[in-house]
């Protein structure tokens, strides 16, 4: 995936590490999906309602010039919805991807100094919705013991 994307290793959290060994025998594709459904729903979530990153710090805002360029009622990351419309997530082996493949997704994750661009967060797994996943993984489990 091009433009901007994360990456949570759950494997170390404690909540999990002794379960998970069980997995590398099973088929976690529907698990990684249902993983992948819930950032990627997190994530649009973040840019259409919150607007702020997934530490819940607010955004900064768009310099004076740049404000004048936007339309009444547009916010930050979302003029025309194109970057929303592009969060999806896509499972790659034992492992699940959430991001955009537009090419200035990653100029607004990670900022762009040179253009007096800052970063405005938007992909990550914290707090909640971190704890959102774990949920998902636990259940997961819960389901397997009682098979």
């Amino acid at each position: 995936m091009t433009g901007a994307a994360i990456s949570a290793n759950l494997a170390f959290d404690p909540r999990l590490a002794g379960r998970l060994e069980r997995l590398a025998q099973l088929d976690v594709v529907p698990l990684l999906e249902g993983i992948g459904a819930e950032v990627e729903s997190q994530t649009r979530r973040r840019i259409a309602e919150d607007k702020q990153g997934p530490a819940n710090e607010p955004w900064p805002e768009w310099s004076a010039d740049y404000a004048e360029t936007r339309h009444s009622g547009q916010s930050l990351l979302q003029g025309a919805g194109h970057l929303l419309d592009s969060i999806t997530f896509q499972v790659d082996g034992d492992s699940v991807l959430v991001g955009s493949p537009l090419v200035y997704a990653a100029t607004h994750q990670f900022g762009d100094p040179d253009r007096g661009i800052e970063a405005r967060t938007y992909l990550g797994l914290e707090g909640q919705d971190y704890d959102d996943v774990v949920g998902l993984i636990e259940d997961y489990l819960e389901e397997l013991a009682d098979d």
